[in-house]
């Protein structure tokens, strides 16, 4: 990858495997909008990004080396080679099916307390209505970074509401999930860098014992927001995706379950 300044943009070239709608409006974060030019805007770690590709460039605009060292290369996880891990992908017939057709999905890593939040909202819900609680979420508690653009708020604003004022953005029986969490990780009895820090499989229980985080919010927050790629949700889409599998996942997953699992997501909801 080769980064270029111009004036205040910068241009990413040589870029393998990123495609921004797939990657960006595939259900594993909520607060990226396509633009009437075809650019995407969005909000992570308290950074407003308004992101394109240009013939095979991308073009990240009014944006700094400094943050993009700090937020936006690891957030699309521009170290990792996904061109080589595709093709590892491609060994298993449907994957290489899924991934000629959806070729450049990646997994974003995305702040552990938004991520985990965002999925807790997810629960029994769509994406068009997650959108819109997020957005009215931040919109009353978070900062404004850019014009009409907010931070996710924080634990710590959070936990000084009532489930109330919740439930008044539209999160629903979520609301009392989310102030109990809150409250816990703004207290400190809920660690969420010693958690991310953890082995795959304590990571997992020690999610699943907060308040309001069943399997599937735990596998999701710990693939898209604690950077486990290994970690494979199963909702009601990979349910069914898992009947072509009846001896289990195949060997060329192994380490990176969670990418495979984000393009057979992605076929699955389009095909099946």
């Amino acid at each position: 990858m080769i980064i270029e300044q111009r004036e205040n943009d910068l241009i990413l070239k040589g870029v393998k495997c990123l495609s921004l709608p797939l990657t960006l409006d595939c259900g594993e974060a909520f607060r990226w909008e396509e633009q009437e030019d075809g650019s995407w805007s969005g909000v992570a770690f308290s950074k407003f990004l308004n992101i394109k590709e240009e013939n095979g460039d991308f073009v990240l605009k009014n944006t700094s080396p400094e943050d993009f060292e700090a937020v936006w290369r690891n957030y699309f996880d521009l170290d990792r080679d996904y061109a080589a891990i595709c093709e590892r992908l491609k060994r298993d017939p449907l994957v290489a099916q899924t991934i000629d057709e959806y070729y450049g999905i990646r997994i974003l890593n995305q702040d552990p307390w938004e991520a985990l939040v965002s999925f807790v909202i997810s629960q029994q819900n769509n994406i068009k209505r997650i959108k819109g609680i997020i957005k009215r979420l931040c919109e009353a508690y978070g900062d404004e970074v850019a014009e009409g653009a907010y931070s996710f708020p924080t634990a710590e604003r959070l936990s000084a509401l009532e489930v109330s004022d919740l439930e008044a953005i539209g999160a629903g029986y979520r609301a009392k999930y989310i102030k109990r969490l809150a409250d816990d990780v703004a207290s400190g009895r809920i660690d969420l860098s010693e958690i991310k820090a953890m082995e795959l499989d304590d990571a997992k229980k020690a999610l699943l014992d907060i308040y309001g985080v069943g399997i599937k919010v735990a596998n999701c927050a710990l693939l898209f927001g604690f950077q486990f790629v290994e970690c494979f949700p199963v909702d009601v889409w990979m349910k069914r995706v898992l009947e072509y599998y009846p001896d289990g996942l195949p060997e060329c997953f192994k380490g990176y379950e969670g990418i495979a699992q984000q393009y057979l997501f992605h076929w699955a909801r389009n095909n099946l």
